[in-house]
């Protein structure tokens, strides 16, 4: 019999699969077009005001549906490949030797091209929509390309699509886990930018409903992707199917509990009271509501029935066909497959009905006006109401709560506390120090993000600039005395069924060439005093100003260049091999001298940095803005000298203990086989002695 080919034999496998995703689509598709017609969100704009056509309004959420359900598969076919599906988990690892991980990547490819398709006839249809203009509009393409950058839902939509071109592009071509790994972050990034735009919900709490989008969008597409990813792979997998079963109903618990918190917290920005809920928008939220609810309902069921069942069918099927004597996944049998398979597509059917609502809630007014009449100028640039003039107490009452920052000190802490009570449950130890170190430095971490700092800091340069040197070179100090790489290694479960772990990843992650360049202290460095000039000397600093995604990536940056220049410096986590305490040095006190440099350029600064930001602000209790900007120059010099001493400080500390501990190491040598080197030595003196004894005088 003539052999198959690998395409026609894997192509009826997918049929099916691809039949459910399909009518995932149409469900979404058939409840979005069901709830603009119930809010309105279809019909014409009022007053006469521009409108692009009833094309452009029905195509728009139309192609959202579809964009978000291909951008969800790739992202949970990614994710399964790069993590879930077993394998080897070296990175010499091939994915044609893995059969399982070379279909999950084509689906990625497949499911990816569709996405920046989509997502490309979305950003057209939005400027369509934005613009009042119809597509037949003589100067329709003219005008897209002029506007596609300088407005920022286009500009966002554009680095989404690159994203996913990205992705298919490279999940056709990948042929390594580490690089699997990578395009899944690349894929998560092209969805959480999508997110993380605008002034979402109410203008006095945009933050929030920002930060609520984007969280909602991530376990969304990771939830819903891999739910998918799973059926359509169901077949592929086969003997693998309990391993990734198990392993993804784990990550779906994460993604179930980050979507309820993000969704509580959006409706919240949007909802002015329990009474709005008997809007049409209301209603639609309690729809939402209840798909969430029977979600839980299904994901229990998954975790505590259908996971035992398949594990228990497989075991069976794998004491009646005995040892394995061949390579592959063998398949498992229809009744195996049957209880999970049947309820991964009512579920999915249940989470196209809430994609189509939240495309439709997209598109609809909501009871909380999103826009304020008249705002001042603090409100119109950072989303808040100008603070008061500061005053000593200021510093332990001024709070406003930034949700995302909260959660994330918090978690954390957690995480890592979590971790050391499971090593004192095991019998190890860990010292106070780092946890106490660990837990203050998330503190402070808190306390600047969501105190005065954080809030004086987005109106006044002097007030940033403190925030700037707390985040950059005070909270990093504490983390990376926390250890918390090492802590990591320690507590988290090695995993032997060939799926990459947390601890797998951050092995991998220590071990490998990328961060062999970033652990050097001179790339540190340089990378730590560039990122000021870059950042502060272009137009990132205004953009950090003026958009919440700026301010995030600009926090993250802070703290993150920080953190990498105190481990190379002061670091006890795993990582390259560590320069001498003597270099060390020289690397610090050369970034000390630049970092000099720049606190007294500031100081001796002629034009406002960001002036359209703050000239226009005009606060009372800043008359001056570039004298407010020299006042900020002077504390970048006065405060980044004390941390810079305690790194100082800490590595001649560590040059001692070194020093310390090879003597010991050397004495204990010489207790056990004897000083060959004095031996050596004397003896040497010995024969020159000899030699002059006998020479004639």
């Amino acid at each position: 019999m003539t052999a198959v080919p690998r395409a026609d034999r894997s192509a009826p496998r997918l049929t099916l699969a691809l039949w459910v995703v399909v009518a995932v689509t149409v469900v979404g598709l058939v409840a979005t077009v069901l709830s603009a017609r119930f809010t309105g969100a279809s019909a014409a704009l009022p007053g006469g005001l521009a409108d692009a056509g009833p094309v452009v309004r029905w195509a728009l959420p139309v192609v959202r549906v579809v964009h978000d359900v291909a951008a969800s598969l790739t992202v949970g076919a990614l994710l399964l490949a790069a993590s879930v599906i077993p394998g080897a988990t070296s990175r010499a690892s091939a994915a044609p030797d893995e059969p399982r991980r070379a279909v999950a990547l084509e689906v990625a490819a497949g499911s990816g091209f569709v996405w920046a398709l989509a997502g490309a006839v979305g950003l057209v249809l939005t400027f369509a929509d934005a613009a009042g203009m119809p597509l037949s509009n003589p100067v329709f393409g003219s005008s897209l390309l002029a506007s596609v950058w300088s407005i920022e839902v286009l500009r966002v939509d554009l680095i989404s699509v690159v994203a996913a071109v990205v992705v298919a592009s490279g999940a056709a071509l990948a042929r390594t886990r580490s690089v699997t790994v990578g395009l899944t972050a690349v894929a998560l990034f092209g969805v959480l930018v999508l997110g993380l735009t605008g002034h979402a919900g109410g203008s006095a709490d945009h933050e929030t409903a920002v930060n609520a989008l984007g969280a909602h969008l991530l376990s969304a597409s990771v939830w819903v992707g891999g739910l998918l990813a799973l059926i359509v792979l169901h077949r592929v997998l086969g003997d693998a199917l309990p391993v990734v079963v198990r392993r993804f109903s784990a990550i779906a618990l994460w993604c179930y509990a980050t979507l309820g918190v993000s969704g509580v917290m959006a409706a919240s920005t949007r909802l002015g009271g329990w009474s709005d809920l008997g809007t049409a928008y209301g209603l639609l939220v309690v729809v939402k509501v209840v798909a969430f609810v029977l979600l839980g309902v299904a994901g229990w069921w998954h975790r505590s029935h259908a996971v035992a069942e398949i594990e228990r069918a497989e075991a069976a099927a794998a004491v009646g066909r005995g040892a394995r004597t061949h390579r592959g996944p063998v398949p498992l049998s229809a009744a195996t497959r049957r209880p999970f398979l049947r309820l991964a597509v009512v579920e999915t059917l249940v989470m196209g009905l809430a994609f189509g609502v939240a495309t439709a809630l997209a598109r609809s007014q909501p009871p909380v006006p999103e826009t304020t009449p008249d705002p001042s100028p603090a409100l119109a640039v950072t989303g808040f109401p100008a603070p008061p003039a500061p005053t000593s107490l200021s510093w332990l009452t001024e709070w406003r709560v930034e949700w995302l920052f909260l959660a994330t000190g918090l978690l954390a802490i957690g995480l890592y506390l979590g971790a050391v009570i499971r090593l004192h449950r095991r019998g190890d130890s860990w010292p106070v120090t780092r946890t106490i170190n660990w837990v203050i430095g998330w503190l402070v971490f808190i306390w600047a993000t969501n105190g005065m700092l954080g809030i004086y800091g987005r109106v006044a340069f002097s007030w940033h600039m403190t925030l700037h040197m707390v985040e950059a070179m005070v909270v990093p100090i504490f983390l990376v005395l926390g250890a918390p790489v090492t802590l990591a290694l320690r507590a988290l479960r090695r995993r032997h069924d060939g799926t990459l772990g947390p601890r797998e990843l951050v092995l991998g992650l220590v071990h490998s060439r990328l961060f062999s360049v970033l652990g050097n202290p001179i790339f540190a460095g340089a990378f730590f005093f560039m990122s000021l000039l870059v950042f502060y000397w272009t137009g990132l600093f205004e953009l950090a100003l003026r958009t919440h995604t700026g301010h995030l990536l600009m926090t993250a940056h802070f703290v993150l260049a920080g953190y990498l220049f105190a481990w190379v410096l002061v670091g006890i986590d795993p990582g390259p091999k560590r320069w001498s305490p003597a270099l060390r040095l020289i690397v610090l006190f050369a970034t000390i001298g630049f970092h000099a440099f720049f606190g007294v350029s500031m100081m001796s600064g002629t034009t406002v940095l960001a002036p359209d930001v703050f000239t226009y602000l005009d606060l009372p209790w800043v008359p001056d803005p570039l004298a407010d900007q020299r006042l900020g120059g002077s504390i970048a010099w006065a405060i980044g000298e004390f941390p810079s001493l305690v790194l100082a400080l800490l590595v001649a500390v560590q040059w001692y203990r070194s020093d310390r501990a090879d003597a010991v190491r050397r004495d204990r040598k010489v207790d056990r086989e004897g000083d060959l080197e004095l031996d050596a030595y004397n003896e040497r003196l010995g024969r020159m002695a000899s030699r002059d004894e006998r020479a004639p005088r």
